[in-house]
């Protein structure tokens, strides 16, 4: 098994590009240095700009590489594919002329990938965590959204050479253990891999070792968090947005929280895990002032640990 640990801008509340207290991106490429990573995510498209020299300069200056971009948008509407697909051809166009990481020996695909997530309805965001209650689509609508990744990941690899991997999200319509199942049989792994998320899956009730397991022969690269108990208890019991959660402090520093990740790691080892895993900690962007401390902690965590 051979891991390397890498970031994403969420990290430092950067999940809606549009927000007006995001910290300057080269800040967070800065500060993801100091942390210890030599990778690092995107982010949601428009937030690190669409300018190759300028990326570039920020990147050789903080030893950084770029592992992923990610799609982040709403994979049902048919009115919105052209939109995903302008998305899909500026990300992969700046990620293939960045620096790109050496891939780890034993991995099925190197990066950089492009993580496409479905997000941006009201009616399974305020249910985010409650497959009980969470509205599910119709079979035409599903299958609409399965013809969009298709496009999309056909359209990433056969175009740019870049491998689309699809993460299940808490509070999108590719959500529950039912939505992945499915997603699983309506998208070959020839196509598409999968990103599973340690903290989307908690969030979600399912157990992450479960999972990360079960669904071992499609997994290509992984995303890591961890749940404050307390406050996950206390959301799962309000009518709340998942961001709105986050900026609760739902998500804390890894090995502060519930998630046990040694038995993850042991996990990693059985299934023979090669490659990259990328911390994220959600929150809101307004407290990035402890960004840097709490992914340190979560680095140094994962490191004494054996990662």
């Amino acid at each position: 098994m051979s891991i390397r640990i890498s970031g994403a801008p969420c990290c430092w509340g950067v999940d809606d590009p549009k927000n007006p207290f995001l910290p300057p991106w080269e800040q967070v490429l800065q500060e993801a240095s100091q942390a210890g990573y030599k990778g690092i995510e995107l982010g949601p498209y428009g937030y690190i700009p669409m300018d190759i020299q300028r990326v570039q300069a920020e990147l050789s200056k903080n030893d950084l590489n770029i592992i992923a971009g990610t799609i982040f948008d709403d994979l049902v509407s048919e009115n919105n594919l052209e939109n995903l697909l302008y998305q899909v051809d500026d990300i992969c166009s700046l990620v293939t002329k960045l620096p790109v990481s050496s891939i780890e020996k034993g991995s099925r695909f190197s990066p950089p990938y492009l993580v496409i997530i479905d997000w941006g309805h009201d009616e399974r965001d305020y249910n985010a965590g409650h497959s009980d209650r969470a509205k599910r689509l119709a079979e035409k609508d599903w299958n609409n959204m399965m013809k969009h990744i298709r496009i999309l990941s056909e359209r990433a690899w056969s175009k740019f050479g870049v491998r689309p991997v699809i993460h299940p999200h808490a509070g999108g319509y590719i959500e529950f253990e039912d939505e992945i199942k499915k997603l699983l049989e309506d998208i070959p792994y020839e196509t598409a891999g999968l990103c599973l998320d340690t903290g989307h899956l908690y969030y979600s009730q399912m157990d992450p070792v479960h999972w990360l397991r079960h669904y071992s022969d499609r997994l290509d690269y992984i995303h890591f968090k961890d749940i404050d108990i307390d406050i996950y208890n206390q959301v799962m019991n309000e009518k709340i947005r998942f961001f709105d959660a986050c900026a609760k402090g739902v998500m804390c520093p890894i090995g502060q929280g519930i998630i046990d990740y040694n038995s993850i790691h042991q996990l990693l080892k059985e299934i023979n895990y090669h490659g990259y895993i990328t911390i994220e900690q959600e929150r809101d962007p307004r407290n990035s002032d402890t960004s840097l401390h709490d992914v340190k902690q979560s680095v140094d965590y994962l490191k004494n640990v054996g990662y």
